[in-house]
């Protein structure tokens, strides 16, 4: 026996009743579930599609499928951080390097002059963190936007869209520059804070800019469904 679409169509609706909210995930745990409910029904075939569907969820224990959520979570997190270190280190390759090592000079220059002003010096920071949250709240509305006209939620599109690990990574540069306080570091001190302010400026580019701007491509490759349902 064979599931039919109406069938299909409520473990869907299940899946949502049990608080899995994105497309992707939804249709992993359908698959996985009607394959599981026709070999009930080879096994025995007068179980009911509900009696079948109801004993294969209890298989998940208490916690339902939230233990499948968080496991794809963390691995499309960690997809998403190794695409951030992946466009992070064309910045540290030719023809790129260049432009990056000139930055870095700029800024242990200017830092260098104005290490005495410890609120001049910090300022950089405070943009740089203003920015980065207004970025992710100008991306999640748009993704929000999105969502509405299709109806579906990705969670690698969410993670893309404002969603992200890599977040708590912003909070660095307030944290080193409480260090700075004072006249006179020493060059090795500032070259390191030159180094760590063009790194975290670019990371805040490539997440708020550079990957939003190649997520369909992203998502393609990830999801081979995600081109036809959209």
């Amino acid at each position: 026996m064979k599931l039919t679409a109406e069938q299909i169509e409520r473990l869907y609706q299940f899946t949502r009743q049990h608080y899995v909210e994105y497309y992707d995930l939804q249709t992993e745990l359908v698959d996985h579930l009607a394959n599981a409910i026709e070999e009930q029904w080879q096994q025995n075939p007068k179980l009911s599609f509900e009696e079948a569907l109801q004993i294969e969820f209890k298989k998940f224990g208490v916690f339902g499928f939230m233990d499948v959520v968080e496991q794809r979570q963390s691995a499309l997190n960690k997809k998403y951080n190794k695409l951030v270190l992946n466009e992070l280190k064309t910045f540290f390759s030719v023809p790129k390097i260049i432009g990056t090592v000139a930055a870095i000079g700029i800024v242990f220059y200017l830092m260098k002059q104005l290490q005495g002003d410890f609120w001049v010096v910090q300022s950089f920071f405070f943009v740089l963190v203003i920015s980065y949250f207004a970025g992710m709240v100008i991306l999640t509305q748009r993704n929000k936007k999105r969502n509405k006209q299709n109806g579906k939620k990705w969670l690698l599109k969410e993670i893309i869209f404002g969603y992200s690990s890599s977040a708590g990574l912003i909070n660095l540069p307030i944290q080193f520059s409480l260090h700075l306080k004072g006249e006179n570091h020493h060059d090795g001190l500032l070259i390191l804070f030159s180094f760590l302010l063009i790194v975290l400026g670019l990371t805040e580019y490539i997440m708020l800019v550079l990957i939003p701007s190649k997520a369909e491509d992203f998502l393609k490759e990830t999801y081979p469904e995600y081109e036809i349902v959209n």
